[in-house]
């Protein structure tokens, strides 16, 4: 299984509210749609009074089946409007993605 992690932060010009509302509604459709999609999750930040908040808006992980599977999602045209609405809510000057190796320390 293959992990595609995308660290987002909202447009400057968009409230949180804004920005999650508009991710979870308008682009996680988008994101489901994907060919060959496994899994998909969307994290975000809670109010921890012991620690400083991160200056990111949220963490999306989507999972293929391998890296062929990932690539032919996005060269899909599900790919392509999910890749023309991220600059609708999300600051690609400071957004980064990767696929990353996760590995499993506990069950």
């Amino acid at each position: 299984m293959l992990k595609f992690m995308v660290v987002i932060y909202r447009r400057p010009d968009m409230t949180p509210a804004e920005f999650r509302r508009h991710l979870e509604q308008v682009h996680a459709p988008l994101v489901r749609d994907l060919p060959g999609i496994r899994k998909y999750l969307q994290n975000y930040p809670c109010p921890d009074p012991k620690r400083k908040a991160p200056a990111w808006d949220a963490i999306v992980e989507v999972y293929f089946e391998s890296y062929d599977a990932m690539e032919a999602a996005w060269a899909t045209p599900q790919g392509a409007a999910s890749d023309a609405d991220l600059p609708v809510f999300a600051d690609l000057t400071r957004t980064t993605w990767s696929v990353v190796e996760e590995l499993t320390l506990l069950p």
